[in-house]
């Protein structure tokens, strides 16, 4: 019986609910630590990840094709709100806000994508996420309607 192979590079960004600056630097790689686990069960792989105080974003190669793409980002959210709320990282309750950003990629950009997510906090003190969204929406070539665009107060 033939196999299905795939190989799909594709980076992840979500974001804090309200935009506050709620992952901490005490407890940022614990978060990332656990996001790790989620992925790996899912028979993914993943490359490289960064949470921000206020959004995230992780590169993940995407081998097995039997969960959907929003399935796999809703457990994501739901497992790491769960984990942050549980350990009471943050006062009161975490959240994060509705919808994503799944971008694709070449294997040829691989190690670029890699390092631009490690690079994240330097990468910020220059850019604001706000432009950093809308220049990945433009880049792809996405169409979007302004009101449903994650909460921005830059």
């Amino acid at each position: 019986m033939p196999n299905t192979y795939s190989q799909i590079y594709l980076q992840f960004i979500f974001v804090v609910k309200g935009r506050e600056n709620l992952i901490k630097e005490n407890f940022r790689e614990e978060l990332q630590k656990y996001i790790t686990g989620i992925i790996q069960n899912k028979g993914q792989k993943l490359l490289s990840i960064y949470a921000n105080p206020d959004h995230i974003h992780f590169f993940v190669s995407f081998k097995k094709l039997d969960i959907s793409v929003s399935q796999f980002v809703k457990e994501i959210k739901t497992s790491s709100t769960s984990f942050i709320n549980e350990k009471r990282f943050v006062l009161g309750r975490f959240h994060w806000q509705e919808g994503y950003g799944c971008f694709s990629y070449a294997k040829s950009q691989k190690e670029t994508v890699v390092h631009y997510i490690e690079n994240q906090k330097e990468h910020h003190k220059k850019e604001s996420f706000r432009t950093e969204y809308l220049k990945f929406l433009k880049v792809f070539e996405i169409e979007y309607d302004e009101r449903y665009l994650f909460e921005f107060y830059d």
